[in-house]
């Protein structure tokens, strides 16, 4: 079964790292690039996700104008996958496709919409356990 590791980064500068494995990581699969998701897909209910970026275990990265979800070998003049050093250059690279699957190990995702109302919170991992000398005073 998938097991994604999701990096959702904040427009104010911060990110978080999240594992999803088996069930949690089915709503991703068949997702496109560019997609908005609600953020309980991946432990962060009110939030509004934006899907940016991925890379398949081999650590070839996705492409949102490479269609599906295959693996392909394209000739790139710039962008996703390649940076030329001259004007003119152009190079065939492997790239991976626009659609989450099976294969992916990584997804890149940005915050569009945070929770109205109360703080924006992490998710919840080990609650911190409070000083018990301080109790006992």
């Amino acid at each position: 079964m998938a097991k994604f590791k999701v990096i959702v980064s904040d427009p104010d500068g911060t990110s978080q790292s999240l594992e999803l494995e088996e069930t949690q990581a089915v709503p991703l699969i068949g997702r496109k690039l560019g997609e908005v998701i609600d953020g309980a897909a991946v432990k962060l209910s009110g939030y509004k996700l934006k899907i940016t970026g991925g890379s398949d275990k081999d650590g070839f990265p996705m492409r949102p104008n490479i269609h599906g979800g295959v693996r392909v070998g394209a000739i790139l003049s710039e962008g996703v996958g390649f940076h030329p050093t001259r004007k003119g250059e152009r190079k065939r690279k492997t790239l991976r496709g626009n659609v989450i699957t099976d294969s992916i190990v990584q997804v890149n995702m940005k915050v569009l919409e945070k929770p109205k109302g109360k703080k924006a919170e992490k998710p919840k991992e080990a609650p911190a356990e409070s000083a018990p000398a301080e109790a006992a005073q």
